[in-house]
Protein backbone atom coordinates (compact mmCIF):
# COMPACT_ATOMS: atom_id res chain seq x y z
CA UNK A 1 0.00 0.00 0.00
CA UNK A 2 1.34 3.27 -0.53
CA UNK A 3 0.94 4.97 2.32
CA UNK A 4 1.30 2.30 4.59
CA UNK A 5 2.53 2.94 8.27
CA UNK A 6 1.86 6.98 7.18
CA UNK A 7 -0.32 9.57 9.39
CA UNK A 8 -2.22 12.02 7.56
CA UNK A 9 -4.47 14.84 8.85
CA UNK A 10 -6.91 16.21 6.63
CA UNK A 11 -8.57 20.11 7.81
CA UNK A 12 -12.02 19.67 6.15
CA UNK A 13 -12.42 15.85 6.10
CA UNK A 14 -15.76 15.79 6.03
CA UNK A 15 -16.22 17.56 3.26
CA UNK A 16 -16.49 16.42 -0.28
CA UNK A 17 -13.03 16.78 -1.65
CA UNK A 18 -11.63 15.94 2.20
CA UNK A 19 -13.52 12.83 2.37
CA UNK A 20 -12.59 11.82 -0.83
CA UNK A 21 -8.87 12.17 0.07
CA UNK A 22 -9.45 10.56 3.35
CA UNK A 23 -11.27 7.47 1.85
CA UNK A 24 -7.93 7.47 -0.61
CA UNK A 25 -5.34 7.43 1.89
CA UNK A 26 -6.91 4.95 4.03
CA UNK A 27 -7.18 2.43 1.78
CA UNK A 28 -3.75 2.94 1.04
CA UNK A 29 -2.58 2.46 4.50
CA UNK A 30 -2.47 5.53 6.93
CA UNK A 31 -3.98 6.71 9.46
CA UNK A 32 -6.24 9.35 8.80
CA UNK A 33 -6.94 11.94 11.26
CA UNK A 34 -10.30 14.63 9.81
CA UNK A 35 -10.29 17.76 11.58
CA UNK A 36 -13.36 19.67 11.06
CA UNK A 37 -16.34 22.25 12.67
CA UNK A 38 -19.13 19.84 11.40
CA UNK A 39 -19.61 16.62 13.63
CA UNK A 40 -21.86 15.00 11.33
CA UNK A 41 -20.05 14.74 7.89
CA UNK A 42 -16.96 13.67 9.54
CA UNK A 43 -18.35 11.16 11.71
CA UNK A 44 -20.21 9.93 8.06
CA UNK A 45 -16.81 9.52 5.85
CA UNK A 46 -15.28 7.88 9.02
CA UNK A 47 -18.15 5.50 9.22
CA UNK A 48 -17.09 4.99 5.39
CA UNK A 49 -13.41 4.19 6.20
CA UNK A 50 -14.26 2.03 9.62
CA UNK A 51 -16.40 0.11 7.27
CA UNK A 52 -13.39 -0.63 4.78
CA UNK A 53 -11.12 -1.22 7.90
CA UNK A 54 -9.39 1.55 7.95
CA UNK A 55 -7.75 3.79 10.97
CA UNK A 56 -9.50 6.81 11.44
CA UNK A 57 -10.33 9.38 14.06
CA UNK A 58 -12.10 12.56 13.91
CA UNK A 59 -11.78 15.92 15.87
CA UNK A 60 -14.14 19.00 16.19
CA UNK A 61 -11.23 21.87 14.98
CA UNK A 62 -11.46 25.29 14.08
CA UNK A 63 -8.61 25.65 11.40
CA UNK A 64 -8.16 29.30 11.45
CA UNK A 65 -7.14 28.82 15.41
CA UNK A 66 -3.70 29.08 15.59
CA UNK A 67 -3.77 27.62 19.42
CA UNK A 68 -6.56 24.75 18.51
CA UNK A 69 -4.52 23.92 15.07
CA UNK A 70 -0.87 23.75 16.84
CA UNK A 71 -2.48 21.55 20.25
CA UNK A 72 -4.10 19.02 17.85
CA UNK A 73 -1.06 19.09 15.70
CA UNK A 74 1.06 17.84 19.02
CA UNK A 75 -1.67 15.63 20.12
CA UNK A 76 -1.79 13.30 16.55
CA UNK A 77 1.88 13.27 16.44
CA UNK A 78 2.11 11.62 20.05
CA UNK A 79 -0.06 9.26 19.49
CA UNK A 80 0.73 8.20 16.23
CA UNK A 81 4.81 8.66 16.56
CA UNK A 82 4.35 11.03 13.30
CA UNK A 83 2.48 13.26 11.33
CA UNK A 84 3.40 12.57 7.85
CA UNK A 85 0.84 14.33 5.65
CA UNK A 86 -0.99 17.21 6.17
CA UNK A 87 -3.96 18.91 3.57
CA UNK A 88 -6.05 21.86 4.21
CA UNK A 89 -9.33 21.63 1.95
CA UNK A 90 -11.44 23.76 4.39
CA UNK A 91 -14.74 26.25 2.66
CA UNK A 92 -13.26 29.83 2.95
CA UNK A 93 -16.47 31.35 2.98
CA UNK A 94 -16.43 32.68 -1.00
CA UNK A 95 -19.05 34.08 -2.37
CA UNK A 96 -19.28 33.39 -6.03
CA UNK A 97 -21.88 34.17 -9.34
CA UNK A 98 -21.46 38.42 -8.89
CA UNK A 99 -19.12 40.23 -11.17
CA UNK A 100 -17.07 41.82 -9.01
CA UNK A 101 -17.94 45.29 -9.81
CA UNK A 102 -21.31 44.08 -7.93
CA UNK A 103 -19.31 42.41 -4.71
CA UNK A 104 -18.97 44.05 -1.52
CA UNK A 105 -15.24 44.20 -0.07
CA UNK A 106 -15.65 42.05 2.59
CA UNK A 107 -16.90 38.95 0.43
CA UNK A 108 -14.31 39.45 -1.88
CA UNK A 109 -11.59 39.23 0.38
CA UNK A 110 -13.24 37.02 2.98
CA UNK A 111 -11.73 33.54 1.28
CA UNK A 112 -8.27 35.64 0.26
CA UNK A 113 -7.88 36.11 4.04
CA UNK A 114 -9.47 32.85 5.17
CA UNK A 115 -7.29 30.76 2.71
CA UNK A 116 -3.86 32.63 3.77
CA UNK A 117 -4.74 32.27 7.63
CA UNK A 118 -5.84 28.81 7.66
CA UNK A 119 -3.06 26.93 5.28
CA UNK A 120 0.01 28.98 7.32
CA UNK A 121 -1.60 27.93 10.61
CA UNK A 122 -1.93 24.18 9.60
CA UNK A 123 1.51 24.11 7.38
CA UNK A 124 3.01 25.73 10.23
CA UNK A 125 1.86 23.46 12.60
CA UNK A 126 2.62 20.22 10.17
CA UNK A 127 6.10 21.23 9.65
CA UNK A 128 7.31 21.75 13.04
CA UNK A 129 6.95 17.71 13.47
CA UNK A 130 7.85 17.10 10.02
CA UNK A 131 11.29 19.26 10.41
CA UNK A 132 12.25 17.27 13.78
CA UNK A 133 11.27 14.10 11.67
CA UNK A 134 13.48 15.01 8.68
CA UNK A 135 9.92 14.50 5.95
CA UNK A 136 6.75 14.66 5.52
CA UNK A 137 4.65 15.91 2.69
CA UNK A 138 2.01 19.12 2.78
CA UNK A 139 -0.81 19.21 -0.04
CA UNK A 140 -2.40 22.28 -1.35
CA UNK A 141 -5.61 21.70 -3.55
CA UNK A 142 -7.31 24.39 -5.97
CA UNK A 143 -4.14 25.92 -7.86
CA UNK A 144 -4.51 28.66 -10.00
CA UNK A 145 -5.80 29.08 -13.39
CA UNK A 146 -7.44 31.76 -16.37
CA UNK A 147 -10.72 32.37 -14.79
CA UNK A 148 -13.28 31.82 -18.04
CA UNK A 149 -15.57 34.36 -19.23
CA UNK A 150 -18.97 33.80 -17.91
CA UNK A 151 -17.96 32.03 -13.97
CA UNK A 152 -17.54 34.90 -11.92
CA UNK A 153 -15.43 33.47 -8.82
CA UNK A 154 -15.12 36.23 -6.47
CA UNK A 155 -11.96 36.54 -5.10
CA UNK A 156 -11.56 32.43 -5.02
CA UNK A 157 -9.11 32.91 -7.50
CA UNK A 158 -6.98 35.39 -5.70
CA UNK A 159 -7.37 32.73 -3.01
CA UNK A 160 -5.79 30.58 -4.98
CA UNK A 161 -3.27 32.26 -6.31
CA UNK A 162 -2.40 33.61 -2.45
CA UNK A 163 -1.97 29.53 -1.89
CA UNK A 164 0.29 28.87 -5.14
CA UNK A 165 3.06 31.42 -3.47
CA UNK A 166 2.79 29.87 -0.15
CA UNK A 167 3.35 26.69 -1.52
CA UNK A 168 6.33 27.95 -3.58
CA UNK A 169 7.80 29.67 -0.55
CA UNK A 170 7.10 26.47 2.20
CA UNK A 171 9.22 24.21 -0.87
CA UNK A 172 12.23 26.41 -0.75
CA UNK A 173 12.16 26.95 3.27
CA UNK A 174 11.41 23.56 3.69
CA UNK A 175 13.41 21.36 0.98
CA UNK A 176 16.41 21.21 3.25
CA UNK A 177 14.67 19.16 5.55
CA UNK A 178 13.03 16.55 3.89
CA UNK A 179 9.54 18.16 3.34
CA UNK A 180 7.80 18.19 0.11
CA UNK A 181 4.79 20.35 -1.05
CA UNK A 182 2.70 19.75 -4.11
CA UNK A 183 -0.83 21.50 -5.34
CA UNK A 184 -3.10 19.42 -6.64
CA UNK A 185 -4.84 21.50 -9.86
CA UNK A 186 -8.21 20.20 -10.92
CA UNK A 187 -10.46 22.81 -12.81
CA UNK A 188 -12.97 22.34 -10.98
CA UNK A 189 -14.90 18.99 -9.39
CA UNK A 190 -18.76 18.79 -10.33
CA UNK A 191 -19.01 16.47 -7.86
CA UNK A 192 -17.77 18.67 -5.65
CA UNK A 193 -19.96 22.34 -5.96
CA UNK A 194 -21.21 23.43 -3.03
CA UNK A 195 -25.23 23.61 -1.86
CA UNK A 196 -26.05 26.93 -3.09
CA UNK A 197 -24.29 26.00 -6.76
CA UNK A 198 -25.18 22.24 -6.82
CA UNK A 199 -28.52 23.19 -9.19
CA UNK A 200 -26.45 25.28 -11.39
CA UNK A 201 -26.12 22.99 -14.69
CA UNK A 202 -23.90 25.27 -16.34
CA UNK A 203 -21.32 25.95 -14.41
CA UNK A 204 -20.71 21.91 -14.27
CA UNK A 205 -21.16 21.98 -18.05
CA UNK A 206 -18.42 24.62 -18.38
CA UNK A 207 -16.61 22.64 -16.28
CA UNK A 208 -16.13 19.99 -18.69
CA UNK A 209 -16.61 21.92 -22.16
CA UNK A 210 -12.94 23.42 -20.43
CA UNK A 211 -11.75 20.17 -20.69
CA UNK A 212 -9.48 18.59 -23.62
CA UNK A 213 -10.77 15.36 -22.54
CA UNK A 214 -14.93 16.27 -22.34
CA UNK A 215 -15.06 14.96 -18.69
CA UNK A 216 -14.01 16.67 -15.44
CA UNK A 217 -11.88 14.69 -12.78
CA UNK A 218 -13.90 12.57 -10.25
CA UNK A 219 -13.61 13.03 -6.66
CA UNK A 220 -11.76 9.58 -6.74
CA UNK A 221 -9.80 10.36 -8.88
CA UNK A 222 -8.86 13.49 -6.74
CA UNK A 223 -7.98 11.05 -4.06
CA UNK A 224 -5.84 8.81 -5.87
CA UNK A 225 -3.92 11.50 -7.57
CA UNK A 226 -3.36 12.86 -3.54
CA UNK A 227 -2.37 9.57 -2.45
CA UNK A 228 0.21 9.28 -4.65
CA UNK A 229 1.15 12.65 -4.34
CA UNK A 230 1.50 12.01 -0.75
CA UNK A 231 3.62 8.39 -1.41
CA UNK A 232 7.13 7.68 -1.09
CA UNK A 233 6.41 7.14 -4.90
CA UNK A 234 6.58 10.90 -5.91
CA UNK A 235 9.03 11.30 -3.41
CA UNK A 236 11.41 13.88 -5.98
CA UNK A 237 8.10 16.21 -6.15
CA UNK A 238 7.97 19.18 -4.79
CA UNK A 239 7.66 23.03 -5.57
CA UNK A 240 5.39 21.87 -8.16
CA UNK A 241 1.77 21.11 -9.63
CA UNK A 242 0.25 18.03 -10.21
CA UNK A 243 -2.08 18.22 -13.12
CA UNK A 244 -5.40 16.67 -12.59
CA UNK A 245 -7.81 18.64 -14.59
CA UNK A 246 -8.29 16.80 -17.87
CA UNK A 247 -6.53 19.27 -19.76
CA UNK A 248 -8.44 22.46 -18.81
CA UNK A 249 -5.26 23.91 -16.99
CA UNK A 250 -2.65 23.75 -19.77
CA UNK A 251 1.28 23.45 -18.31
CA UNK A 252 3.97 24.80 -20.59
Amino acid sequence: MLLDGKTAVIYGGGGAIGGAVARAFAREGARTCLAGLSPGPLEAVARDIRSSGGLVETALLDATNARAVERHADDVAAAAGSLDISMNVIQHGDVQGSPMVDMYVEDYLRPVSTAVQTFFLTARAAARHMMRQRSGVILVFGGSGNPSPGNYFGGLITAFEAMEAMRRQLAVELGEHGIRVVTLRSGGIPESLPAALAGREDIAKSIVEATLLKRAATLEEVGNAAAFAASDKAGSMTAATLNISAGALMDR
